[in-house]
C-alpha cells in the first residue's frame, strides 16, 4: 500500500471567523492523515520502536471549506528517505473535486526509546513509497 486516503467533515470548532476552515486545522489535519497511515501500514513492531516528527511543512491553500462540509485527504511518499528524513505529500479534495490544500511536510525518525534520530531504513520506508508509474 502506497497511497492512503481518509475522508474528514469540518466540525464548528474547525472554523475561524471568516467562516472557513482554520490554517491551523488544516495543519492538525495533515499531522492526523500521516499519523494514520502509519499507525495503518507499518507493522506492529515498527509503531512500537520508532516515532516521527515533523521538521518541515509547506502548504499551499487553495479553497475553503466550511462546517459541515467534508474533503477527502489524501497521503503518500513519492521518494526515498535521505538519512533519518523523508517528504509526505498530503492533498485535501473538496466533494466539488476541486484540490483546496496541498502539502509537503518533511517527517524525522526517532528511537522512541531514546528520542534520537535514527536513519530511515528500507525496511521502515518500504510500506511507504510510491510505485513508479
Amino acid at each position: 500500500m502506497t497511497r492512503f486516503t481518509r475522508a474528514i467533515t469540518a466540525t464548528p470548532d474547525d472554523i475561524d471567523e471568516l467562516g472557513h476552515v482554520n490554517n491551523a486545522v488544516w495543519v492538525r489535519w495533515i499531522q492526523d492523515i500521516a499519523v494514520a497511515h502509519w499507525q495503518t501500514v507499518a507493522p506492529v513492531e515498527h509503531v512500537a520502536a520508532y516515532i516521527w516528527v515533523v521538521t518541515r511543512h509547506e502548504i499551499d491553500y487553495r479553497g475553503n471549506v466550511g462546517p459541515g462540509e467534508s474533503v477527502t485527504g489524501e497521503t503518500w511518499v513519492p521518494g526515498k528517505p535521505y538519512g533519518a528524513r523523508f517528504d509526505r505529500h498530503v492533498r485535501f479534495t473538496g466533494s466539488d473535486g476541486k484540490v483546496k490544500v496541498e502539502a509537503v511536510s518533511t517527517w524525522a525518525l526517532l528511537d522512541r526509546a531514546t528520542g534520537r534520530l535514527l536513519r530511515v531504513r528500507e525496511e521502515i520506508a518500504a510500506p511507504f513509497l510510491d510505485s513508479p508509474s
